[in-house]
């Protein structure tokens, strides 16, 4: 009876076992036949974000759908590994894919605290994985039994530290001011600013405490929260062996040491240059490369360069623009109603990038102050505040004369003429003032200017505009502008290399031409609309005669002029139209500096760029702008004491470089004597040219160092007259002065490079004519190339000679038809 008995026991169990075990099977064939490609996951190519830097690694820019950088196991520290362990799966090393202890535990802990809180989980890090990248995030029985079945066929084919890898390198950690983080290299730089080695204890706790819900352990809105949540898992950390209670002890004593204000570390006012190297990243490799392909960019920029060159511009159209008037408030608050000023300026848009303006609003108005109140530089959870206040002095609104109205142009003589209260506005501190603010108004006038390393076209600087918040446009390289004279130094170029030199003579006066039945006559006029007779090459230059510059363009012929304007890549096509001698067609401040850098450079032709290299996720150049090869650059070379090896320079010879060397010393006549004197007071050898269009709609400067170009042009985005006077030597060359002053100041004070087979003759400025020991404010040492000499004396053709003592001149204009050539004496 008894052995009947356990015989039906087992038998009964026997059947059980198979049932389930046939119940098991199905399930599992039911739930595994349609299981995502698990081993899809050794070809996984996280979305990495792309990083931009300056040349000296500042960060510039990040750009990504989710911000990720990927981090190979090998680098993490065992510390932080081991963090996440306890946090998230403490027996992850010992499990095959799903946890039966910890699955134990959940069931418990929910019946015993069913209603009273959120389920708890028992997912593995290996489960976590498997739901991240393969499955869905839908809360069904049916995911979870998916979700164990591809975690147990990974621990199958993926090793610990590969499962690792993927979970460490793909989790969502979290955001601060809308930057969002994903994995732990990128969530580290977000909170510590740090590397992933360079972690604490403390801090590789707060991370891993992250994964549960990142928005609820906010370092700032939870402060309190997420410092108990870092402590728990440096007690599970502390309960697994992994610390040491000295080192628990010490760690939870810790402030959480999040950085706040991080963006604010990126380099300063380098808007317009970021985005034109996200532009020309994106027509490279297109969108799901940058935003995906972890690209590592290293730019040609200079972040101190930088600051000068924005602040130079920025400086000369607030001063372009202060000459203009007030033009009245941005807007007005009613501070009668609408509760304390502080949350109705807060309210108000402000300029991201022009510190160290502020937005302020007007409290009250004084016969000899305004007072105002400050909009916060950091606006938390968006409460605003009513505690910062300053004072406008009528000498810091003085310049704020009315740009309309009865008023027009009358001086200021109490803050009430500019100000009332409510009034928003921009101020700026005054230095050794605290408290005191002046009065400041966003240009109308617009402008562009890039700095250039003249050898290699390296783009050191650029600003494309007063604000990037304010207009993306980027007015040094999409804005096409007329150079005006800026681009007679291609003429000149042109000229002395075809034959003319520097004391070749042209007649400057009066000039016409016929342009065709029915089309009239085209009479082109000198700035000041006078002429000066026969003069040098050299005198033109200095002085931007136009119609020395017509003369000479007519005599060589246009196609000629076109072709040099093509090599120096100013214009791809130029109209073959003499008109376009004066800069009349259009170019950008980018390939004007450019062309200036190859005159500078000795007449080699540079590839202008603002990247130097670019790497893939893994480390490979995959672009470098400098291509030249050096076998012998390697440390064994130089440890030995050997001289540098000779880089040789393939690059095209757009000009001799005889010429090059011409046309800089005539254009650092415009600086000592011409039309950019304005630029002397620099004290260094410096060369450029000025350019000022029709009626003043624009102006240029384009110069150089020995070791840097710059230019710059200012103009209204709807081209119209600036206002006489408002030259390029006017208003250009002030910045372009300004900031070859900041950023020469601590480098050595070097002349410009004379070619061999340069020699100098001493001549008569005024006649070219070769002087016999004279001296004066005329007479200079004139560069010429081998076979080139002045005449000792000359006959002018038409009417116009020197006797060697003094010029005649017969005032008749000179007349041509067509395309007729002459003119050229």
């Amino acid at each position: 009876m008894i052995l009947r008995f356990f015989g039906f026991l087992f038998a009964a169990g026997t059947l059980v076992f198979l049932v389930g075990a046939a119940g098991a099977a199905y399930l599992i064939w039911h739930f595994g036949r349609d299981l995502p490609d698990y081993t899809a996951l050794r070809n996984h190519q996280p979305a990495v974000m792309t990083r931009v830097h300056a040349a000296d690694g500042s960060l510039m820019l990040e750009v990504a759908r989710e911000r990720r950088l990927h981090m190979p196991i090998q680098a993490v520290p065992r510390m932080v590994i081991n963090a996440f362990v306890s946090a998230e799966d403490k027996n992850f090393f010992s499990h095959r894919g799903v946890d039966p202890e910890g699955l134990a535990r959940a069931v418990v802990n929910n019946i015993r605290y069913w209603g009273q809180r959120r389920p708890e989980g028992a997912s593995t890090i290996t489960q976590q994985v498997a739901k991240n990248f393969l499955l869905t995030n839908e809360a069904s029985i049916e995911r979870k039994i998916r979700e164990a079945l591809v975690a147990l066929r990974m621990e199958l084919v993926y090793s610990k530290e590969q499962i690792l890898e993927l979970y460490l390198n793909e989790i969502y950690l979290g955001q601060i001011n809308s930057v969002q983080a994903y994995g732990i290299a990128a969530a580290s730089l977000l909170y510590f600013d740090k590397a992933v080695q360079e972690l604490t204890l403390a801090e590789a706790a707060y991370l891993a405490a992250l994964p549960k819900g990142p928005s609820n352990y906010h370092p700032f809105r939870f402060r309190e929260i997420a410092i108990a949540r870092r402590n728990y898992v440096l007690d599970r950390m502390l309960e697994d062996g992994h610390i040491n209670r000295e080192q628990h002890r010490e760690a939870r004593t810790q402030p959480l040491g999040v950085v706040e204000n991080r963006a604010q570390r990126r380099v300063a006012g380098a808007e317009y240059f970021a985005e034109e190297v996200r532009r020309q990243l994106l027509e490279r490799y297109g969108e799901k490369q940058l935003m995906e392909g972890g690209l590592s960019v290293r730019t040609t920029l200079d972040p101190a360069m930088q600051v000068m060159l924005r602040k130079a511009l920025v400086d000369g159209l607030v001063r372009f623009d202060q000459q203009r008037g007030w033009r009245g408030p941005i807007t007005r608050l009613n501070l009668a109603v609408g509760g304390e000023w502080g949350r109705q300026l807060a309210g108000v848009r402000e300029l991201a990038d022009v510190a160290p303006w502020r937005l302020a609003v007007v409290l009250q108005v004084q016969p000899n102050q305004a007072t105002i109140g400050l909009q916060p530089s950091r606006l938390r959870d968006g409460i605003g505040s009513d505690r910062e206040t300053g004072s406008i002095g009528l000498a810091q609104m003085s310049w704020a004369r009315p740009a309309e109205g009865p008023r027009r142009g009358a001086p200021v003589r109490a803050p009430s003429d500019v100000l009332q209260v409510g009034d928003v506005v921009y101020v700026e501190p005054v230095a050794n003032q605290p408290g005191v603010f002046a009065l400041r108004q966003v240009p109308e006038i617009a402008g562009g200017a890039i700095a250039m390393d003249p050898h290699t076209g390296r783009v050191l600087a650029m600003v494309g505009g007063f604000s990037f918040s304010d207009s993306v446009f980027n007015r040094a390289t999409q804005a096409f502008r007329q150079p005006g004279s800026s681009f007679k130094t291609f003429i000149y170029a042109a000229a002395l290399d075809n034959g003319y030199t520097p004391a070749s003579v042209v007649l400057d006066a009066p000039f016409e031409l016929d342009l065709g039945p029915g089309q009239g006559v085209w009479r082109p006029e000198n700035y000041d609309g006078r002429s000066a007779g026969p003069s040098t090459l050299r005198g033109g230059m200095e002085r931007s005669r136009n119609l020395m510059t017509v003369r000479l363009a007519n005599d060589m012929g246009m196609p000629l002029v076109a072709e040099y304007a093509r090599r120096f890549g100013i214009y791809d096509d130029m109209p073959q139209v003499l008109a376009m001698s004066l800069g009349a067609g259009e170019t950008t401040v980018f390939r004007m500096t450019a062309g200036y850098s190859m005159i500078a450079n000795g007449g080699r032709r540079i590839r202008p760029t603002f990247i130097d290299r670019i790497q893939d996720r893994h480390g490979r150049t995959i672009f470098r702008h400098d291509e030249r090869q050096c076998s012998d650059c390697n440390v064994e070379h130089f440890a030995n004491g050997l001289a540098p090896p000779d880089l040789i320079d393939r690059r095209e010879q757009v000009i001799d470089p005889l010429v090059a060397y011409q046309m800089t010393s005539m254009m650092e006549g415009v600086v000592q004597r011409g039309t950019g004197a304005i630029i002397r007071s620099v004290g260094r050898p410096l060369a450029g040219k000025t350019g000022t269009t029709n009626e003043e709609k624009d102006a240029w400067f384009v110069g150089y160092s020995p070791n840097l170009a710059m230019g710059v042009y200012l103009g209204y985005d709807r081209p119209r007259p600036m206002g006489r006077g408002m030259t390029g030597g006017g208003i250009a060359a002030p910045i372009f002065r300004d900031f070859m002053a900041m950023a020469l100041r601590d480098r050595p004070s070097t002349p410009f490079p004379v070619p061999p087979g340069i020699h100098f003759v001493r001549i008569d400025a005024r006649t070219g004519l070769r002087t016999s020991g004279a001296t004066g404010a005329n007479v200079i040492l004139e560069a010429f190339r081998p076979g080139q000499n002045p005449p000792d004396s000359f006959s002018i053709i038409g009417d116009t000679a020197y006797d060697g003592r003094r010029l005649t001149v017969n005032p008749a204009v000179d007349r041509q038809v067509g395309s007729g050539t002459g003119g050229l004496y």
